[in-house]
């Protein structure tokens, strides 16, 4: 017999359809009707109180599975980066990573583009993506030889698979920790120019016109290299791109006492670049929000700056800050949506994201306004390393659902 949600009363955001009032109904795993909808006699009804209710978020480009800090954050499906231990380079490691979020996550592992990560070899491609791949990443390092950057391309390509690529030229950026500059220099950090950037994307994008392959840069956070991503997309070559909040929200002096929770990767830009972010994602050049969920320990964390680790928690915090962009009228609604769920899920072929009929019924019930208080201590993260530490935001999840089925959701205290 079949099972049957109807949601009422909703403030709905569809990235497809827009912004309305009105209800969802769910029969199983699927959305079978949404706006003005009749409830069936048996079906549960779910009072949304005029929240808002949207598809739940795909993070796109995580390097930990975090459960309970997935569902605090209203994701219910990730990319996972091929940066593990193992590599994920094999069908073996594909498949399993694939099942270790279940049932209360879908996992959707991008594999290494070459053996190792290490930029020689191309992987097996069509057998890892036969196990359950659903991109191929560069992991977090650049691929420098320019002939097997163009075979993975091509390869990829000929699969269906988008490139998920890294774009720091390891050339110019090699030992560097920090982006060349004032703050840089004041802290005695080893930098880099932001040219690095543009140099790895210019040559990427050139090599993804010339193979007709999808490319996704998965995070661009300086002015030329937003403009190179532009003047692509005008000559219809085939490539997107990503950012995070921190790159959005934070610049280089964010750094300026030596906190190591500011050490990212890329690392954090000029002001000038801060805010050509912001001015790309305002006009549409950005395609994808994430979190690059990557929490580390004290272990990594407090030591030089120079000797920690790069990466963040981020999983946790998405959905608020970008609750936050549109309050400040940089994008609206259902432009978050499109960022947060339907592009992510585009890029990893994943027919999910929307609230129209027959999409998976993968769901967030969101009170936009709730305020909350960041603190690293009481992140649901297995490490609160954040930047954001201390800080007051808004935007909590209040009910989620992966495939019609509830999720426990954590609460914040």
């Amino acid at each position: 017999m079949s099972r049957m949600l109807a949601f009422t009363d909703a403030t709905l955001v569809c990235p497809v359809a827009g912004v309305s009032r009105g209800g969802v109904l769910v029969e199983d795993d699927r959305i079978i009707a949404t706006g003005v909808i009749e409830i069936p006699e048996g079906a549960e009804v779910i009072a949304c109180g005029g929240h808002v209710l949207a598809p739940a978020l795909v993070d796109l480009g995580v390097f930990a599975i975090d459960v309970p800090a997935f569902h605090a954050g209203g994701i219910v499906r990730v990319g996972l980066m091929p940066d593990q231990s193992p590599v994920l380079d094999d069908p073996g490691v594909v498949q399993r990573a694939a099942l270790i979020g279940r049932p209360g996550l879908w996992i959707h592992p991008i594999a290494a583009a070459t053996r190792g990560l290490a930029g020689k070899d191309l992987a097996e491609m069509a057998i890892n993506r036969d196990a359950g791949a659903r991109a191929i990443g560069t992991g977090a390092g650049w691929i420098a030889d320019s002939g097997v950057m163009r075979k993975v391309l091509a390869y990829a390509g000929d699969l269906g698979l988008t490139v998920i690529a890294h774009a720091e030229d390891a050339g110019v950026t090699a030992g560097a920790v920090a982006t060349a500059g004032e703050t840089a220099t004041r802290m005695g950090l080893p930098s880099a120019p932001a040219i690095a950037e543009a140099l790895a994307i210019a040559r990427d994008v050139m090599l993804a016109e010339e193979t007709g392959a999808a490319l996704h840069i998965r995070q661009v956070t300086t002015a030329a290299g937003f403009d190179l991503v532009r003047a692509a997309k005008r000559r219809g070559v085939r490539v997107t791109c990503g950012i995070t909040p921190a790159h959005l929200l934070l610049s280089d002096i964010a750094m300026s006492d030596f906190r190591t929770f500011a050490h990212l990767s890329p690392p954090l830009r000029g002001e000038d670049d801060r805010q050509a972010a912001v001015a790309a994602l305002a006009d549409g050049t950005i395609d994808v929000l994430c979190s690059a969920h990557d929490p580390r320990g004290p272990e990594e964390k407090r030591l030089p700056f120079a000797d920690s680790t790069s990466g963040m928690a981020g999983a946790e915090t998405l959905l608020a800050f970008g609750l936050g962009l549109v309050r400040d009228e940089t994008i609206d609604l259902q432009r978050l949506f499109v960022l947060l769920a339907a592009n992510p899920a585009s890029v990893l072929g994943v027919d999910v994201g929307t609230l129209m009929p027959g999409a998976p019924a993968d769901l967030v019930l969101i009170d936009r306004d709730a305020p909350w208080q960041i603190n690293g201590d009481r992140c649901f993260a297995r490490a609160g390393n954040t930047p954001f530490d201390g800080l007051p935001v808004q935007g909590k999840v209040l009910r989620l659902f992966k495939g019609g089925t509830a999720l426990p959701v954590p609460v914040r205290l």
